[in-house]
Parts: structure tokens; sequence; C-alpha cells
């Protein structure tokens, strides 16, 4: 797209100096704030909309994840047009939300099916940019698309709000100035799940882990072996699986004779559903080794996963970034609201969407301005609650959110198709905090602004 049409070009003042300015008989502006943000990708200013660019897996290995965050988009869409209760913009706090849109424009959204696929999460991206002029990028339900997609989004100055993804990289060494995630990380996962099944399973175990083969994966095991390592279990062995496997039997077989106790699944979507059901299949569960009963952990699933694993769900750990049924005056808001419109409970995957989705539109309200560096610091170290995940911080040091995390477990007698998770335990924003550095990484600037082209 040509920023040609947008007037005086940062290039043409470096290149000219203010005395060419000047000598056109143009205002200086370019050095307020407003003409600044004459020049960033896709300025709304003339026009009466702006439009959100939802890039989704609504095919693919996460598809099913995607589509409730489809719905969740669609709904905070609805909210932030003053359509609809509102749902969480009467609970959310502080906030200058005012159901007109956004600056008083109304939103609208194109969207993209990223296949679970991060050159395809990337392309479509590139397109909703050029093509449709997307103002602000959000979605994906895997850290490989939210990587990627982030990092073209710095490139064109973009902000991405990412939707779920989990990798320990996405605000650790890939991070980036214009990403932003809402969603809890895999170390964090690890802080919360291993003292519970320390104390449900002891500290005497031997783990063996399969793996999905990519960066959500690997951090997710580096973070669950840490983590259980450090009560005294033993990792015998750690095997990666590619993203779609579909059939994990030769994965599998070699479980039986590791020596191993206790089987980690590092997996998501429709290959969780499919591994832990074909362990059980191969009996894991009514097994013994090494004197003790044999185990499946899940470090991170979702209701949908839960719903998808049917009776095998039954009584398996893992973690969760918000659960429908938490009884919170946000949680129950959009719970509420989500259940209206599409009659069943929302996963997380769908509330950390339209999450999201309000937050960027609140951070650009605060700002007065769609010009992404104002927008940024906006968001960073903001401060806010009624979401459902309690007193929530977005740590400007490397753009996570701060909140707390939940510990899962299937319910072993669901009174419905929807009751299939019970949290456990809710681990405190203290409890799951870290230090930003660790990761590495560096944010980036947010100036001189990238242009689309």
């Amino acid at each position: 797209m040509s920023t040609s049409k947008r007037g005086i070009s940062r290039r043409n003042v470096i290149k000219t100096g203010l005395a060419g300015i000047l000598a056109t008989g143009a205002a200086p502006l370019v050095f307020s704030r407003g003409a600044w943000a004459q020049e960033f990708c896709n300025n709304p200013d003339a026009g009466s909309t702006v439009t959100y660019g939802l890039n989704l897996p609504l095919t693919g290995t996460y598809a099913e994840e995607g589509a409730d965050e489809l719905k969740a988009y669609e709904l905070a869409i609805q909210h932030l047009n003053g359509e609809g209760d509102g749902g969480l913009l009467n609970v959310f706090k502080p906030s200058a939300l005012k159901g007109n849109g956004i600056l008083g424009k109304k939103v609208e959204f194109v969207t993209s099916d990223s296949q679970t696929l991060s050159d395809v999460a990337r392309a479509g991206a590139t397109r909703m940019i050029e093509r449709d002029n997307a103002i602000m990028i959000t979605g994906g339900s895997s850290s490989g698309e939210a990587i990627a997609v982030q990092s073209l989004c710095q490139e064109m100055g973009i902000i991405f709000m990412a939707g779920l993804t989990h990798s320990n990289d996405t605000t650790g060494k890939d991070k980036r100035r214009y990403g932003f995630r809402h969603f809890f990380n895999a170390y964090q996962s690890g802080i919360a799940i291993a003292p519970v099944i320390g104390e449900a399973y002891g500290n005497d175990r031997r783990a063996y882990h399969l793996t999905a083969d990519y960066t959500w994966g690997w951090t997710q095991e580096e973070s669950i072996k840490n983590a259980t390592e450090a009560l005294g279990w033993e990792t015998v062995q750690a095997v990666r699986t590619p993203l779609g496997a579909g059939d994990f039997s030769q994965f599998l077989t070699p479980v039986l004779n590791s020596g191993a106790d206790v089987l980690i699944l590092n997996h998501y979507g429709n290959d969780m559903v499919n591994s832990l059901t074909q362990a059980v299949q191969f009996g894991m569960r009514d097994r013994q080794a090494n004197g003790k009963q044999f185990e499946i952990v899940v470090p991170l699933f979702s209701e949908l996963m839960a719903k998808g694993a049917g009776e095998n769900i039954k009584g398996i750990f893992g973690t969760s970034n918000w659960h429908w049924n938490l009884q919170d005056e946000g949680s129950q808001a959009f719970t509420k609201s989500f259940g209206a419109a599409y009659g069943s409970p929302p996963s997380q995957a769908a509330h950390t969407a339209y999450v999201q989705a309000l937050l960027y539109a609140d951070a650009c309200e605060r700002a007065g301005t769609f010009y992404p560096p104002e927008v940024i610091k906006a968001l960073e170290g903001f401060e806010f609650d009624g979401m459902g995940n309690g007193a929530t911080l977005y740590r400007a040091d490397d753009h996570q959110c701060m909140k707390s995390v939940l510990v899962v477990r299937g319910n072993e007698s669901p009174t419905n198709e929807f009751d299939v998770l019970n949290v456990h335990k809710e681990i405190s924003r203290e409890e799951a905090n870290y230090d930003a550095s660790i990761f590495g990484g560096e944010l980036g600037a947010a100036e001189p602004v990238p242009q689309c082209t």
C-alpha cells in the first residue's frame, strides 16, 4: 500500500529539511503528534470505520479453538459498537470504552484462515494489512503462528494482540514492541502444576514426555521438566512428535517398556485429544509401573479439548488461562453473553480473544489516537480488573499479562456436556510471577514507525 497520499513523509523531512518544507508553504506540523500520526500504516483518520484483522486457524489441528475465538471476536466487536448486552464493557475497570466503536469509528473485521500453519498465518496477516487496511491484527491458536505474525507486525507497524499462544518465546526471545500477549505461558504452567502433581503423585516419579515439535512444545517440555525435576522426578525420555500426527501409536508403544510411571503429553488441540485417547486405549491408566499407579498429565488443556477427549479426561491434571465457571463478576458477565449468543460456554481461547479485542480498543481511547507508539505506551504497564483473571498487569518489560493461573482437572462426575473441568487450584499473580529477563530477547523500537507498502 502506498503511503504517498498521507501527506508530508518523514523521509521527505529528512531529505529536504525544515527550510525545504517551509519553502513549499506547508506548515511543519510533522513535528506534532497529530502529524506523526499521518505517517503510520492504515491510518483511519478520514474514514468512519476501523478494521480488525482476525487471523485464525479455522482448519488444521487447532481449528476448534480458532472457531471459538472467532465467535468471541464477533461478540467483542458487537459490544464495542454498542450492540448486545455490553458484556465485559460493563465490568472492565478502569475503562475508557464508550460503546460507540473506537474513537467514534465503528469497528469492522476481516478474517483469514491460518490453517494452524505459521507461513499461512503470516501471508494471511499480510493480505489483511495491505488489502483490507487492518489497523490491528489479532488471533492465532498456535505459538508458531503468533511469533510469525508478531514479527511481521513489527516490520509493518501494525499492533498484534496475540490470541492463544503459550510458548515462553512469544514474550521471551521472540518478543516484539508491537506484540502483546494476554495468555499465560509454559513457564507459568510449570510453576502452577508441579506442586499439585507432586502432592498427588509423590516426588519419586519417572516421567516420559511426548512433545509437539515446534516452539510451544519445546518450551512446554523444558518448563515442565525443570519444574518436576526440582521436585525429585526423573525424566526418562522426551520424544518430539509432528504437529497433526493423528496416529500416535508409534510414539506410545516405547513408553510401555521405558521404566516410566508418568506420561506427560505436551500436546494441544486435536493432537492432545488423539494422543490421550490412544494412551488410554493402550491401557496406560490401568497399569502399574515401579510399584505405582501409572499416571498421565496434560500440562495445558482447554474445555474444548476436555470435551473432545470425553471419559479419558477424567482425573487428568492440567493448567488453563481461564474457566467459564469462575464466580467473579467478569467471568460471569462474559459467560452469560457468550452463552446467550452461541448456546454454549466460552473456552479459554474465546476468553483471551475477547479480552484482547477490548484491550486494544481501550488503549486507543486512552491514548486519544490510533498512532501505534501512543497505543503501545497506553498498553505498557496498564493495570486492570474485571476481565475474569483478577487484577492483571500488562507488563511493560515484555508485554506479558501477569495474572492468576488455574490448575484444572478433568471432572470425575460431570453433570452435563459442558461440565468437563474443575478448577483444582488458583495460583495467584504473585505466585506465578517471574523475572521478565530470564527468557532474553529485545522488544525493539516503537519509533520510527514502520510503513506498510
